[in-house]
């Protein structure tokens, strides 16, 4: 007895949708009449639409971010400032003593700018109190150069504006004695 094999041949067809491959290539242009597109035309289209989609991407891109459609820088940051308020009155406060580090003290002597829209002189024991407690303690070589002076007195100044609610502009410095 004699095992037979058996031989299977399997025809190769092209796949639906599939483009024919050269050993089964045929020599028919396709089919699909009006539909179809020789390849030069698909390319020639997609560059022009990729074209298209550029330039009003990039003409877009610039009106939103540097054109007329852009905002101004920072603009979404801060809001509206309000105008500056009108100085009004300079109100004297007497000066004080301050101990300093190191047996030292300051002679310290403040004015303060009120606004125009200050109905009274506003009494001056809180700006003293935020001046001594920002000034006592320090050393000599703090509060005896320019720098440092400018930036304690800046300082106190952003503390005395936030005390008293917008009725104080500005501290000036009148009295000023290290020793």
């Amino acid at each position: 007895m004699a095992i037979g094999t058996e031989q299977r041949v399997i025809a190769t067809k092209p796949k639906i949708g599939a483009r024919p491959t050269s050993a089964g290539a045929s020599s028919d242009p396709p089919a699909g009449g009006a539909d179809a597109k020789p390849k030069g035309k698909k390319k020639k289209l997609l560059i022009i639409v990729a074209a298209a989609v550029l330039v009003l991407g990039g003409g877009g891109g610039y009106w939103f971010l540097m054109g007329p459609g852009a905002a101004a820088p920072g603009a979404e940051a801060a809001p509206v400032e309000e105008p500056a308020p009108v100085p009004g009155e300079v109100v004297t406060v007497p000066a004080i003593s301050l101990n300093l580090a190191s047996g030292h003290y300051l002679r310290l002597g403040l004015a303060l700018q009120l606004t125009a829209e200050a109905a009274e002189a506003p009494d001056p024991a809180a700006a003293l109190n935020l001046a001594i407690d920002l000034f006592s303690g320090r050393t000599v070589e703090e509060v005896s150069t320019t720098e440092g002076r400018e930036a304690l007195r800046v300082e106190l100044e952003l503390q005395v504006t936030e005390a008293y609610e917008g009725e104080v502009m500005a501290v000036y410095l009148t009295d000023y004695v290290t020793q």
